[in-house]
């Protein structure tokens, strides 16, 4: 079997969609004859954002993991902040926007480029070099963000000249909540020096969805060919063990991240116009962390009674919570170039069959798939009348035992297709 090496910061027991992008392709990977090596960080060293210690339970005995030292700014971040928890993506679990925060980011955006994660490159970039030599290893993949692991890609290149493809699961300077990070000129322009030079010297390019391929077209010159998309998926496994929770009331669930540059707030107002009758029987459910502005939008309409807030939950019972829902919520964040913003969990929500309820741009990526799969609507972020109607129509079907799911044509998005598709490029 052919070798590959996938050098990715992101491991269980990390926890969030991000790690089981590549934590799937590892265990696909050896039905198509290549054999993956996984080199990642030493978990008691790293700074995960969230934690699945159940994810390790779906490694295959067979991978081999090594693991390496780091330096984490963000350790030390939890020293001098008292807080439990780094900063996630979009900044979710960042209750209130406090001076010391602001300062935070400051540092972070122009002292640490193009992440706090790149203490772990010196790393990495030894034990990978050692890794090719002994293991004959004949392509490595980077997986970002952190986008940092990019660098180590093309330093590895540089000096052996072996095949490496950059795989970005976001956006790096086009990235939603970019701008809060206050970086100066000179910090923006650094890192989209980096990026463009990440874009360019990488053998291949892949990414998740069709609009990110626009925008890194436009970064670099002759990259038809060269930038592709495979998006996230599910592994139907997890839909096979998981089990659907029973929920008395109609429950529309948001599973993931969310922060406040999603903009639910016409959503709010379509639940606080809908009859006392319809809202007495409802429950609004979040699966991961919720920001105190979020909440806030329904205290105002005098809605708290409504959310449960669950926290982030292990992957199997995410899964089970996803499959019970009346109704699953998903919302884009609304920032420019969002047509491509399609998350891992979309892809889960598909798998669940139950209806969607999408809030964000319209002709998008998430818009053609949810037609494409007859997996529910989408809604622009104004759209409050229409999404109340919406709503209306899913619970009279719910009450009448009718509103099951009549998802078509995911079959191309199973973990395994998505791994077929993957070796094309290897």
């Amino acid at each position: 079997m052919k070798k590959i090496l996938i050098i990715t910061y992101y491991w269980p027991p990390s926890g969030g969609a991000g790690v089981q992008r590549w934590l799937k392709f590892s265990k696909y990977l050896p039905d198509f004859d290549w054999d993956p090596i996984v080199l990642t960080v030493d978990e008691n060293l790293a700074s995960y954002a969230q934690l699945d210690p159940s994810l390790l339970e779906e490694i295959s005995p067979n991978l081999r993991i090594y693991k390496t030292k780091t330096f984490e700014p963000y350790n030390f971040y939890k020293k001098i902040s008292n807080k439990k928890e780094i900063p996630y993506g979009g900044f979710s679990n960042q209750k209130k926007i406090t001076l010391f925060e602001k300062f935070s980011r400051l540092i972070r955006g122009n002292l640490f480029l193009p992440d706090p994660r790149r203490g772990w490159n010196r790393y990495a970039i030894k034990k990978a070099l050692e890794l090719i030599k002994r293991e004959q290893i004949e392509v490595i993949i980077t997986s970002g963000p952190p986008h940092s692991s990019h660098l180590i890609g093309n330093r590895i290149k540089n000096i052996t000249g072996i095949k490496w493809i950059a795989d970005f699961r976001d956006p790096w300077t086009d990235i939603f909540y970019y701008k809060e990070l206050y970086h100066s000129r000179l910090a923006t322009w650094i890192d989209r020096h980096l990026e463009k030079k990440i874009l360019s010297n990488a053998d291949q390019v892949i990414t998740v969805s069709e609009e990110i391929r626009k925008l890194f077209r436009k970064k670099i010159q002759h990259s038809q060919d060269k930038i592709a998309v495979i998006p996230n998926g599910y592994d139907e496994a997890d839909f096979e063990k998981g089990i659907a929770v029973s929920n008395e009331k109609f429950t529309i669930t948001y599973c993931g991240t969310i922060s406040t540059g999603y903009k639910i707030g016409n959503f709010v107002d379509a639940i606080f116009q809908l009859p006392e009758l319809v809202k007495n029987q409802m429950t609004i459910r979040f699966v991961g962390n919720v920001p105190d502005e979020i909440l806030q939008l329904f205290e105002r309409k005098k809605l708290r009674a409504m959310i449960d807030v669950m926290g982030y939950l292990p992957h199997e019972q995410a899964v089970g919570q996803m499959k019970g829902a009346s109704l699953l919520l998903m919302a884009i964040p609304d920032s420019p170039d969002n047509k491509g913003v399609v998350t891992g969990k979309f892809f889960e929500y598909l798998a669940a069959n139950r209806p969607i309820l999408a809030i964000g741009p319209l002709g998008g990526d998430v818009d053609l798939m949810i037609k494409k799969c007859s997996a529910g609507k989408i809604f622009s972020y104004e759209a409050t009348e229409e999404m109340k109607h919406f709503i209306l129509e899913r619970f009279e079907l719910d009450q009448n035992n009718m509103n099951s799911g009549n998802t078509t044509g995911t079959e191309k998005y199973t973990r395994r297709n998505l791994t077929r598709e993957l070796v094309s490029y290897l």
